[in-house]
């Protein structure tokens, strides 16, 4: 392979690694993109409620007996939810302890 080759391989795999870290090159300079961390919180937010809603759904399924649903599949939904629901309370902790440690900061 000759040296341009490995350039334009060098070069796309910079500028994978910067779109996957969120920033972007603008003629020679990174410029950082923004996130919309509040948007990312509240899709996080409703995938858990997402969650936690089809597992009570299959749980009732299985007790009124209307469908041919598994205990196992219950189960694993209702391991699912909880899972994602610790996930969540995690993270909002992470959040406090990190928003108390900013507002304790000595300016």
């Amino acid at each position: 392979m000759d040296k341009a080759g490995i350039d334009n391989i060098l070069q796309q795999l910079q500028a994978t690694s910067a779109l996957a870290s969120g920033v972007k090159k603008l003629s020679g300079a990174y410029e950082v993109t923004g996130v919309d961390f509040s948007e990312k919180l509240k899709t996080a937010v409703n995938q858990v409620n997402q969650a936690q809603m089809s597992a009570d759904k299959l749980s009732e399924q299985f007790v009124s007996d209307q469908s041919n649903v598994d205990l196992h599949e219950v189960m694993i939904s209702l391991q699912k939810a909880n899972v994602s629901f610790q996930s969540m309370v995690q993270v909002r902790n992470k959040l406090v302890t990190a928003y108390q440690e900013i507002m304790n900061m000595q300016v």
